[in-house]
């Protein structure tokens, strides 16, 4: 059976295997600081193991119902506010000017690509959010819908 084991900060995906008699844990593959299984490690971990065989939906579940964003002093809780907050900043200092500067165009279309999908992705999780009804509680009322534009 597989699980996702956390091992410091870092998160991995192990299998129990049994040799002469003791259990053994076969790491399957690193998941990093946010364990994710996307499909690049469904087909490494198939390739590389191809005789084991694992519940992937299960897996996914599995992790999906570990996020404890409910505690604001989780890891998770802190370490996504952290990252955003680190976006802003970083987007903050972002310039059309400084895409000028950089001597390679491949460079600047990359970064324009990248913020085209972060705001496609934004947006789609805000109308989750709105659709799903989700209120922000004590939040104050200027940071409710705070950068929305209508």
């Amino acid at each position: 059976m597989a699980f996702v084991r956390r091992k410091g900060n870092t998160f991995y995906l192990v299998h129990n295997v049994r040799h002469g008699g003791k259990v053994r844990q076969l790491h399957l593959a690193r998941l990093g600081k946010r364990a994710r299984i996307t499909d690049q490690v469904v087909r490494e971990v198939s390739k590389k193991h191809p005789f084991i065989d694992l519940n992937w939906r299960s897996l996914r579940e599995q992790l999906n119902s570990q996020l404890d964003l409910v505690d604001p002093e989780s890891p998770v809780v802190q370490t996504l506010v952290s990252s955003l907050r680190s976006i802003n900043l970083d987007l903050a200092d972002l310039f059309p000017p400084v895409l000028r500067i950089s001597e390679s165009p491949v460079v600047a279309r990359e970064l324009l690509l990248q913020l085209r999908l972060l705001q496609s992705t934004l947006q789609v999780k805000l109308d989750q959010f709105d659709r799903s009804g989700v209120r922000f509680g004590n939040a104050p009322s200027r940071l409710r819908g705070a950068g929305r534009r209508s």
